[in-house]
C-alpha cells in the first residue's frame, strides 16, 4: 500500500472510532440517571445496668442527732413488719428520764396557768366577805375611837391627865383610819387584779410551756418513728447494741419498685421521659415492662458492678429511674438492690 493509502486507511479509521463514541455519548445522555436515596437510620435503643428499688428508695433509721446515749433499749418491729406512718419502731436506753422531764414541766405548766387564772379571777368569795365584814368591824371601832377623842379634848381643860388621855384616844382614832383604808385598798385589790400581777403571770406561764415543748422533743429524739408506711427490710441493731454509723434498721416501701439504672452521658440525648423498657432479671425467663420516669441532673462516675475486663473504668454515667408495672412489682418486690439488665426503647 502507497502512502497516500495508508493515509486513507487512517482517516477511515478514526472516522469509525468517532462516531462510535458519539453513539456511546448519546446514550449516555439519553439514559436516565440513577436515584440514591438512603433510607432513614432506625432509632436505637440504649441499654444500661440496674438495680430493683422502691420508689420510696430505701431509707437507713438512726438515732436522732445530738443524742448523748445511743444503747438501743427496745426494739418493736422485727424484718418484714408492715409499719404506719409515725408508727414507733424502737426506744433508747434514756427515754425514760427525759419522759420523767416531760411530766415535770407539764406540772409546772398546770401550776403557773392556776396562778394566772386565781389572778384574773380575783379574790373568792368567801375571802371577799370577811374583808368586806374586818372593814365593817374597823369603821365601828374607828367611829368608837374618834367619840372617845372627842370626850377627851373636852375635858382637857380640867388637867394635865385629861391632855394625856384625849392625846391617846385621838392617837387610837388615827390608827385605826389607816387600818380601814388599808382593808379598803385590800378589797379592792380582791375585786379586781393588777394589769402588772397578770402580765406576771402570762409569762411565768409562757416560759413554763416552752420548756415543756422542749422537753417533749429531748423525748422525742430518744426514740425512733416510721417516716413513711412501708416494711422494715433489714434489722441492724438489737436491744442492748450501741448504735453506729450503720444505723438501726431500713425502711421502704414496696407496694411501687423502680428500676434505677446507670446510663452512660453519651446516650443521654437518646432518652425521652415515658420511653418503654425492657427488663432482664436473672433466673426469670419473661421479660417484664418499665416507664422511663425520671432522669438525673448530674453525671457522675459509674455506681454499677461489671466483670467484663474490657470494661471503661471511669465511664460516666447518669442515674434514670424506670417505674415497673404491677406485675413486675410483684414479682421483684422482695429483690431490692438485685442488679438486672435494662433495654430502653427509642
Amino acid at each position: 500500500m502507497t502512502g497516500r493509502g495508508r493515509i486513507l486507511a487512517g482517516i477511515a479509521m478514526l472516522a469509525v472510532a468517532g462516531g462510535g463514541y458519539a453513539v456511546l455519548t448519546r446514550g449516555e445522555a439519553t439514559r436516565p440517571a440513577a436515584t440514591v436515596a438512603s433510607a432513614p437510620a432506625a432509632p436505637v435503643g440504649v441499654g444500661a445496668l440496674g438495680r430493683v428499688e422502691p420508689a420510696s428508695r430505701i431509707r437507713r433509721l438512726t438515732q436522732p442527732g445530738g443524742m448523748a446515749v445511743t444503747r438501743l433499749d427496745r426494739l418493736l418491729v422485727n424484718e418484714g413488719d408492715q409499719v404506719a406512718e409515725g408508727q414507733l419502731l424502737a426506744e433508747f436506753a434514756d427515754a425514760a428520764q427525759k419522759d420523767a422531764a416531760v411530766a415535770q414541766a407539764a406540772a409546772s405548766v398546770a401550776e403557773f396557768r392556776a396562778s394566772l387564772d386565781r389572778i384574773r379571777a380575783a379574790g373568792r368569795p368567801s375571802e371577799v366577805a370577811a374583808q368586806r365584814a374586818r372593814i365593817d368591824a374597823l369603821a365601828a371601832q374607828l367611829d368608837l375611837a374618834e367619840r372617845e377623842a372627842a370626850r377627851s379634848e373636852r375635858l382637857v381643860p380640867t388637867g394635865a391627865g385629861a391632855v394625856a388621855a384625849a392625846d391617846r384616844a385621838r392617837a387610837a382614832a388615827v390608827r385605826l383610819a389607816a387600818e380601814r383604808t388599808q382593808a379598803q385598798a385590800d378589797l379592792d385589790s380582791l375585786m379586781s387584779s393588777r394589769p402588772e400581777d397578770i402580765a406576771l403571770a402570762q409569762a411565768r406561764l409562757s416560759a413554763a410551756q416552752a420548756a415543756l415543748a422542749k422537753a417533749q422533743a429531748d423525748a422525742e429524739l430518744s426514740r425512733v418513728r416510721a417516716p413513711f408506711a412501708g416494711t422494715i427490710l433489714r434489722v441492724i441493731a438489737r436491744p442492748g447494741d450501741q448504735v453506729g454509723n450503720d444505723g438501726l434498721m431500713e425502711i421502704g416501701d414496696l407496694s411501687r419498685m423502680d428500676i434505677v439504672a446507670d446510663v452512660y452521658e453519651t446516650d443521654i440525648a437518646r432518652l425521652r421521659l415515658g420511653a418503654p423498657a425492657e427488663i432482664v432479671v436473672p433466673g426469670e425467663p419473661q421479660r417484664f415492662n418499665a416507664t422511663l420516669r425520671e432522669i438525673g441532673w448530674t453525671v457522675r462516675r459509674t455506681t454499677q458492678a461489671n466483670t467484663d475486663p474490657v470494661a471503661a473504668v471511669d465511664s460516666r454515667t447518669v442515674e434514670v429511674r424506670l417505674t415497673l408495672d404491677e406485675a413486675a412489682s410483684a414479682v421483684l418486690r422482695r429483690r431490692s438492690n438485685m442488679q438486672v439488665q435494662v433495654a430502653i426503647r427509642p
